[in-house]
């Protein structure tokens, strides 16, 4: 993952791989934090977020409202 400015780390409950789709499912999906850094990261997840609800993690540019990155967790 290159560097970006404003990176957050989000779950949502259906794999996504575009702009487009992961706006469809952005409000009912899990803001886990801020991306600080580009070589590995990890984030802790926030009180009562239940990461069995979800089953991919989406990378998201607040900044320029642009999709990064997606992966199937589960």
């Amino acid at each position: 993952m290159a560097p970006g400015p404003n990176y957050k780390l989000y779950l949502v409950g259906e794999f996504v791989d575009t702009k487009e789709g992961f706006l469809k499912l952005k409000d009912q999906a899990a803001r886990i934090g801020d991306i600080k850094t580009f070589n590995g990261f990890i984030l802790d997840v926030p009180q009562g977020v239940d990461v069995t609800a979800y089953n991919t993690a989406v990378v998201w540019c607040e900044a320029f409202e642009m999709f990064i990155s997606a992966a199937k967790y589960r």
